[in-house]
């Protein structure tokens, strides 16, 4: 009877080792996938600045132009 319950103990120490290891690897690849979001959203904010920035400049309020040469 001693050697059955040491052998399903074992399997159990086995299953939990290898529980934790599935559970530390997927805990890594969360904090991984975390960070590629951070980084995608701050490149996608400066993005944004940019291109409003670069929107002021491309339409800018047409009472501010000069007037064409021809007038």
């Amino acid at each position: 009877m001693s050697d059955r319950v040491e052998q399903r103990l074992a399997e159990l120490e086995a299953r939990i080792a290898f529980q934790e290891h599935a559970l530390s690897e997927m805990s890594d690849a969360l904090a991984e996938a975390r960070m590629e979001n951070y980084r995608q959203s701050e490149q996608l904010r400066r993005a944004m600045e940019e291109l409003k920035s670069m929107r002021g400049l491309v339409f800018a309020d047409p009472a501010s132009e000069p007037p064409p040469p021809h007038y």
